[in-house]
């Protein structure tokens, strides 16, 4: 049932860790590549590995990830089937990606609608998750369990949700808020959602953003940004109609 599951994974120079990302990431039905603005051999590291490869050169974790939900509609109206589930997960090998059947399988089997990979649930190698990294986690998990009632334990990049539903949400953060975007509007949509542990390594090559204080500082803003923002906006699903005649 893997050949119904889309991953995404957005890179920015990662040309040293992409192909071991790749290596041992299960057969899928298509692995998206989003080359976000790299001056090194990720995209050709990827193609050479089988990956579909899509560009978008406006910088942020966001962009990237909104460019790869682009390329599978392109891919709908061209004729292919949608997926049942989308995996994100990053390139720099600091997740497991042969952790993936067992991420997507309460999605496949009609038991969840967005499985989130916790970080701080499973266990992580010391130094690949640094102690602002880890705090913001839990001040956000914290807050959204306050002001959403949410009961999320960390805001992990691998993460996997069913396709329909993750159309219905209208993602449109297109920096360090889109992992928490998603997860409030998962709640706010009343998508069943499980957590499950996941090990976290130490990434290879620096971190765009916990890596530097500036980057951490950014991020943080963002995120508490977001926070407020949905707290105070109101939201509704979207409904979206495919070619064929379905309704997503």
């Amino acid at each position: 049932m893997l050949e119904e599951v889309t991953v995404i994974i957005p890179a920015l120079n990662e040309e040293g860790s992409l192909p071991l990302v790749l290596k041992d990431l299960p057969a899928v039905g298509r692995v998206i590549v989003v080359n976000n603005g790299s001056h090194d051999r990720t995209a050709a590291v990827a193609f050479a590995h089988g990956a579909t490869v899509v560009h978008e050169p406006a910088r942020g974790y966001g962009a990237a990830c909104l460019r790869g939900l682009a390329a599978i509609g392109e891919l709908i109206e061209a004729g292919e089937a949608p997926p049942r589930a989308v995996v994100f997960l990053d390139a720099d090998y600091s997740d497991h990606p042969e952790l993936l059947p067992k991420l997507v399988e309460p999605i496949l089997a009609g038991k969840a609608d967005f499985v989130l990979g916790s970080r701080l649930l499973g266990r992580r190698e010391a130094g690949a998750m640094p102690f602002q990294s880890v705090f913001g986690n839990r001040l956000a998990c914290f807050l959204m369990r306050y002001l959403f009632a949410a009961d999320y334990t960390d805001l992990g990049p691998f993460r996997a949700i069913d396709y329909g539903a993750l159309c219905t949400l209208g993602m449109s953060d297109r920096n360090f808020g889109w992992t928490i975007e998603m997860q409030i509007k998962a709640v706010r949509a009343g998508l069943r959602i499980v957590e499950i542990p996941v090990p976290y390594r130490c990434r290879i090559g620096t971190s765009k953003i916990s890596g530097t204080v500036w980057g951490s500082f950014q991020a943080g803003l963002k995120i508490l940004y977001t926070i407020v923002k949905y707290r105070l906006l109101p939201w509704k699903p979207i409904v979206l109609h495919f070619p064929g005649g379905n309704t997503l």
